[in-house]
């Protein structure tokens, strides 16, 4: 694999803008991608507007963050991923618009660029499952902020070159994260650890065994979490987590203990989906 010198990014949404901003940071050449102009200029203001926030708390200096805003671009064309080495797909969970990305993509990029999804639970294999060249396509998932989670998943699919799992773990050290190698399973590891997490507080707090501001206050204090499950999916986004859930529980054949709660399907249905809406689990006014 050519050595990773410049990164593109499908999708401008959280976790596309992240991903961004964590590689303008640590001095790579990122392209963000999305269909609409406005939605991509948007994104990249947000992305400028945090660097300054950076500066402002002396977290790093002007020049490093003028330096990071050189480095970013944002287009509606994804032609402009033609010289990128390394492209990462972060658009929602939908398997049929992550396979035709990739295919559009296998058109653009040369032979030799890796493939990444950051896919939270969707089979890599099935994803790579219409491109030529599936040797070097994997899973590159990051954690919510990406520009602070530690935390790396590599996922292996079936078909995915050792070099591409290689080339991946190299560059998530060089952008200061903890990369762990995984299997195209299910949920990974942290998603799959998690379902229990979310959907047993979910299930306390409906039985009226303790309320929202309970479960949570006790993780933190007694499990010493450093957020409680409500919290953390008001963070995610209580749709995305709701997904993931699904895709869980329909990937592992509708095995019980991944069984989605209805209750947050009912917040998903409200649109009280958590910070981004200022309304969750709890009201961020």
């Amino acid at each position: 694999m050519d050595q990773i010198k410049k990164v593109g990014v499908v999708g401008s949404g959280t976790m596309g803008a992240g991903i961004v901003q964590l590689m303008v940071q640590n001095g790579y050449a990122a392209v963000m991608f999305d269909i609409d102009q406005d939605t991509v200029e948007k994104a990249k203001a947000g992305i400028e507007s945090k660097l300054d926030r950076l500066v402002e708390k002396k977290k790093v200096s002007a020049a490093e963050m003028n330096l990071a805003k050189e480095l970013l671009e944002a287009t509606t064309d994804l032609k402009k991923f033609k010289d990128c080495q390394l492209v990462i797909e972060a658009v929602p969970e939908k398997i049929e618009i992550k396979r035709s990305i990739f295919q559009q993509l296998e058109e653009i990029c040369s032979e030799n660029t890796i493939l990444a999804t950051n896919t939270s639970s969707l089979s890599i294999t099935e994803i790579s499952g219409t491109v030529s060249h599936p040797k070097r396509v994997a899973g590159f998932h990051f954690f919510n902020p990406a520009p602070v989670m530690p935390l790396v998943e590599v996922v292996q699919g079936l078909k995915t070159a050792p070099e591409t799992i290689e080339a991946l773990v190299q560059f998530a050290s060089n952008i200061n994260k903890s990369p762990v190698v995984c299997k195209d399973t299910p949920g990974f590891i942290v998603n799959r650890v998690a379902r229990p997490f979310y959907n047993e507080a979910l299930r306390i707090m409906n039985d009226q065994v303790a309320s929202v501001e309970q479960i949570d206050r006790i993780m933190k204090k007694a499990g010493n979490f450093k957020m409680g499950p409500f919290e953390l999916q008001d963070l995610i986004g209580i749709d995305i987590n709701f997904a993931t859930t699904k895709s869980v529980h329909a990937s592992f054949y509708g095995e019980s203990r991944f069984r989605p709660h209805y209750y947050q399907e009912r917040m998903v249905q409200s649109g009280n989906l958590g910070r981004k809406t200022k309304g969750g689990f709890f009201s961020y006014d």
